[in-house]
């Protein structure tokens, strides 16, 4: 006897954001949805959601007309469209206002999307209660999402007890979304039938990144127990970080004997070809070749597929800062793979401590940060935890949710040096509402709300971007990067040539005034173009004591890392300024890398008289942002 019919759900937005950065434009994705609807196999297909926003203004694009002209099609077929929300933070990597988590389930239905897919990145489901309320409201399905991992935590019983939580809240439907790929078969099994057993009518849904392997597997076992709709990608965007394969799927199905729609496979090879097309176009130039790889490397990190195309390119730029820093302390480089494998180690040391967060947006870039900067700063010789982000010591300190595990001790007495209190409210009390606060910004400036107050959204969640887009910033950005990555690569010299250079031009000197010894940068005027592009600023930086004719001895405070320099973290917050007063341990800046916010504090107490950097432009490692004279 042939078993219940499966269904299947492309998953064409993450197969994109698990690849590399950037996303087809609307008129793309309007190409491709004709070819993906006469394949004849899918009951569903995610449109957007997760990242997407962020990525199609960064492309210098408006993401609502992306959105309106590729679910159009799919709507008109019959074929139901979902979309990925992070619950507290909706679309945005940081919490958001009620009344704009509201909004975001109007529009998003309205413009075409079917479901919504809510998660909490620590499984905290009484967060996930307001999303799958405004989602009903708004005419959405509400799917509750169930974040995959592996640990002590997160046990078989764990998940089928956050089932009947989230179900009890308001949840419609379940998804076991495997972010990471870690789960093993035997475990998707049994969580899938205990929910069958206990919610017969409940439709479930199993999501799942391939990279370490066991994806394919955990599927065939999430169908025989009880699953209704099985996520696949497709080629030339299937496997390594991205999700397991729509033929591969198929045919495991058909062979244990469930019904699966057929494949029009005239119509996958156009899809296919399509895919490729954009890809050659200009997305390829930002998928990293690793992630088409398997990676059984990230069983133990648990690291998601979703996030190896950001990791990959932070690492790149670490490891070029790290390297700088070897050179100088005449040690030798290392290569990625290297800190790859430190970062990983690291992962593992830092979850436990953290309280086992699911390795999931925003949460894993928290982990994988953190992770990154004590692995660079063990290198150097500095002590671990010597720099937490803003966003990390949210989640930390509870105003994000609550950990699925208690922190360790040393995490706690850290807290309690630093000042840090801990927060034991509902998190969303702690973000007011703000949409009339953005609707007179964009008054302000002349600008249309949007159909559907569309726009609106979008500065509301995303700001900075939004405001990019609107200025044309962001497509020169990209198209000025373009520009840069279609030229011809010239071989990179043997590794022996800069070392040369640099021993026979010092970049950096020691000498000694009045028995006080200053660490100085030095530069040439015979430097080339893109070498004093690389040591912006170094001319006049000082990253000990500085010397000042008429002041006297001067305090620099420099950046502890690379990224883009804010004088305050938002509107609201007063920043510091020439002639201040400030005390040593205070905050007195912030740089935002690799999609959070560090907080940059002073050692030294006195008069600020000078500020170096500035708001929103870019800033390297060790470059001065503010000189003080003490008092």
């Amino acid at each position: 006897m042939r078993r219940k019919e499966i269904g299947l759900c492309l998953v064409y937005r993450d197969m994109w954001q698990s690849s590399g950065k950037y996303m087809p434009r609307a008129e793309q994705l309007e190409r491709i949805a004709g070819p993906i609807i006469e394949m004849g196999c899918f009951r569903r297909v995610e449109t957007n959601g997760g990242g997407f926003e962020q990525i199609q203004l960064m492309g210098g694009q408006n993401p609502n007309d992306a959105v309106r002209r590729f679910t159009q099609p799919f709507r008109e077929a019959g074929i139901q469209t979902q979309m990925l929300e992070r619950g507290l933070n909706a679309l945005s990597m940081s919490p958001a206002p009620l009344d704009v988590r509201k909004l975001m389930f109007q529009v998003k239905y309205k413009q075409g999307t079917d479901i919504a897919r809510s998660f909490d990145g620590l499984n905290y489901a009484p967060n996930l209660k307001a999303s799958f309320q405004l989602a009903r409201e708004a005419g959405m399905i509400a799917q509750g999402a169930l974040c995959m991992t592996v640990s002590p935590v997160h046990t078989v019983e764990y998940y089928i007890q956050l089932a009947d939580q989230l179900i009890e809240l308001g949840a419609q439907e379940i998804c076991l979304k495997d972010m990471a790929g870690i789960s093993r078969p035997t475990s998707i099994g049994r969580i899938t039938k205990g929910i069958r057993e206990r919610h017969a009518d409940i439709l479930i849904q199993y999501h799942a990144h391939a990279t370490p392997g066991f994806s394919a597997a955990c599927a065939l076992e999430a169908a025989r127990n009880g699953a209704d709709i099985i996520d696949v990608g497709m080629e030339p965007l299937s496997w390594g970080t991205g999700h397991a394969d729509l033929l591969t799927i198929h045919a495991m199905l058909l062979d244990d004997g469930f019904q699966v729609p057929d494949v029009n496979m005239k119509a996958y090879m156009e899809a296919r070809k399509l895919t490729q097309e954009f890809i050659d176009d200009f997305l390829g130039y930002y998928i990293d070749p690793q992630n088409r790889y398997l990676n059984s490397l990230l069983i133990g990190s648990g690291l998601p597929g979703g996030m190896m195309g950001s990791l990959m390119a932070d690492l790149q730029n670490n490891l070029k800062s790290l390297n700088a820093w070897l050179a100088k302390n005449e040690r030798p480089a290392m290569s990625r793979d290297d800190l790859l494998l430190r970062l990983f180690e690291e992962v593992e040391y830092v979850l436990p401590r953290l309280g086992y967060p699911t390795l999931v947006t925003p949460y894993s870039q928290y982990v994988k940060n953190l992770a990154l900067m004590n692995a660079v700063n063990l290198i150097k010789g500095k002590e671990r935890w010597s720099m937490i982000d803003e966003n990390t010591w949210d989640m930390i300190l509870g105003r994000q949710g609550r950990l699925p595990a208690p922190l360790s001790e040393e995490i706690v007495k850290l807290a309690g040096a630093q000042g840090k209190k801990f927060y034991y409210g509902d998190p969303q009390d702690l973000y007011p509402n703000s949409l009339e606060v953005y609707a007179r910004r964009m008054d302000e400036k002349g600008w249309d709300y949007g159909k559907d107050d569309e726009d609106l959204l979008e500065y509301a969640l995303h700001p900075q971007q939004f405001e990019d887009f609107k200025s044309g910033k962001a497509a020169r950005a990209l198209q000025d990067d373009l520009v840069k990555k279609r030229r011809p690569q010239v071989p990179e010299a043997a590794p022996a040539a800069p070392v040369a250079v640099a021993a026979a031009k010092p970049r950096h000197l020691i000498i000694q005034v009045d028995e006080e010894r200053y660490r100085v940068s030095v530069s040439y005027d015979d430097d080339p173009p893109a070498n004093k592009e690389d040591t912006r600023g170094t001319s006049t930086s000082l990253s000990a004591p500085r010397v000042d004719a008429a002041n006297g001895r001067h305090e620099a405070v420099t950046a502890p890392i690379e990224g883009r320099f804010l004088l305050t973290r938002d509107s609201g917050e007063k920043p510091v300024q020439v002639n201040d007063r400030i005390k040593a341990g205070q905050t007195v800046a912030y740089i935002e890398a690799m999609k959070v916010v560090n907080a940059v504090t002073t050692q030294h107490s006195g008069r600020v008289v000078e500020i170096a950097a500035r708001h929103g432009e870019d800033i390297f490692e060790d470059d001065v942002i503010l000189t003080i004279a003490p008092e």
